[in-house]
């Protein structure tokens, strides 16, 4: 692939297949133009790669919709510094300099959501919220001590909001307000107020 062109005015990583076909259905990038990316998970190789092409080719930022959980994190992490089992080749896999869309602000990092403190600010109902397992909090309180979480305070407090409440959500608990509100209500908000972290 070459000579890559886009009117897009971002990149958008969904962690979830079923998120990212509701933002397809909803034709999410009519109203908002970018390029809505899944791995259906931990990315492999060739869509690090893809993300990577794009975002040296296009020039344009990268913003992420996982889990609010620790797996979300990893999942980002994979995609900003590389897995630790390819560390070895991380400098081909990686797209670790992601710039915020300029129509928007300023630049900051690429989490834009769902984060622990949506689960308040969006009042997703209880029964959608889970516990999470003693794996999910060592999982949390490791990943305290990596880098790319300590280089950003923003991303810290999130974290240590979920490991005090003890409480993560997937994506799809933001349907409990209707299949549509990602597409229509969460992220055009998220976006038009520029709150990512």
């Amino acid at each position: 692939v070459g000579n890559m062109r886009s009117d897009a005015k971002f990149i958008l990583i969904v962690e979830k297949d079923a998120a990212f076909m509701r933002l397809a259905e909803d034709r999410f990038y009519t109203k908002f133009p970018c390029i809505i990316l899944t791995a259906k998970g931990q990315p492999d190789v060739a869509s690090r790669l893809f993300l990577n092409k794009m975002k040296r080719e296009l020039k344009i930022p990268i913003l992420a919709v996982v889990d609010s959980d620790p797996y979300g994190l990893k999942i980002l992490s994979v995609y900003m510094q590389g897995s630790k089992n390819m560390a070895y080749d991380s400098g081909s896999l990686t797209t670790n300099d992601i710039k915020q869309p300029v129509w928007i602000g300023e630049w900051s990092r690429q989490w834009l959501g769902v984060r622990p403190s949506d689960l308040e600010r969006f009042q997703i109902p209880e029964q959608c919220r889970l516990d999470m397992t003693d794996k999910d909090i060592e999982v949390g309180k490791q990943l305290l001590k990596e880098d790319f979480i300590t280089q950003n305070p923003k991303w810290v407090e999130e974290l240590n909001i979920m490991l005090d409440t003890k409480k993560k959500a997937e994506i799809q608990a933001l349907s409990s307000y209707g299949f549509q509100y990602l597409s229509e209500v969460y992220l055009p908000l998220k976006l038009q107020e520029g709150d990512w972290i």
